[in-house]
């Protein structure tokens, strides 16, 4: 709603949480304290009104005062985004975003978790409607190297607890095209990193092809996979980019911010 439409109050309310949002992303673009000079500079606003509010922001624990006319964000911000990260759920940041790519590529969409040296099924996107598909069950379990989104979890472990894993599982395979050779798992992982992505070539269940793309946290850490499966003559290449294009925007709901690479 245009403000010259509000009253006279609500317009001035309207108008001070603007000034205070522009403080705090003044503040948010300096790793050291500001001072008061800079941030009325770089926000446009006088300086009697960015110190009123900046006050008025300290009492609040929004900002710190570090020293006279020096000011940081206040950690009533961290205790604050730590619940709303406490709330956040990865199924519930997911749901829509895979419902959007089961759409593009009219496969099952699956979201998956490691638990111990399996990785489990806990939610999915599909339609009856769509043909024949590979629909996982939730809740379902399957071990780390046999699935794509099993070995997005391994390529992420270093290689003594890679090895921890090959000897604790036996490398046990489904079928002639499981990887049961620690060397060969290896080299996989390899190619995972490389790639960022990860393949499932009949490995866990013959006629079925999997690729899967990493879902982080905000801390960068690998908590889910996204993956598509598909019978092994339909799943195709140029769904990747959709994969993890999706992988992304899900991650990036849970605060994960990618890092540039030189």
């Amino acid at each position: 709603m245009p403000t010259d439409h509000l009253p006279e109050n609500n317009k001035t309310s309207i108008q001070v949480i603007e000034r205070m949002v522009a403080l705090l992303d003044a503040l948010a673009n300096y790793s050291d304290p500001v001072s008061l000079k800079e941030l009325s500079k770089v926000t446009a606003l006088h300086p009697s009104t960015a110190h009123r509010i900046l006050n008025d922001m300290v009492l609040t624990r929004f900002v710190d005062r570090i020293e006279p006319g020096a000011y940081r964000l206040g950690m009533r911000l961290l205790e604050l985004g730590n619940i709303v990260k406490s709330r956040l759920n990865v199924r519930e940041a997911a749901l829509e975003w895979m419902r959007a790519l089961h759409k593009t590529t009219h496969q099952t969409i699956n979201l998956s978790v490691r638990q111990n040296d399996e990785i489990v099924y806990i939610d999915r996107a599909f339609s009856e409607r769509s043909g024949m598909q590979v629909v996982r069950a939730i809740g379902g379990r399957a071990p780390l190297h046999l699935t794509s989104t099993g070995k997005l979890f391994l390529s992420v472990d270093d290689v003594p607890a890679v090895r921890a894993y090959a000897t604790r599982s036996g490398l046990a395979g489904h079928n002639k095209n499981s990887i049961t050779d620690l060397a060969k798992l290896e080299r996989e992982l390899s190619l995972v990193r490389s790639r960022g992505y990860a393949r499932d070539n009949e490995e866990l269940e013959l006629g079925v092809r999997c690729m899967a793309a990493g879902i982080r946290d905000d801390s960068g850490k690998l908590i889910a996979g996204l993956s598509i499966s598909a019978p092994a003559d339909r799943l195709q290449d140029e769904w990747l980019n959709d994969l993890i294009k999706t992988a992304n925007q899900i991650s990036s709901t849970l605060g994960y911010v990618a890092q540039d690479t030189v």
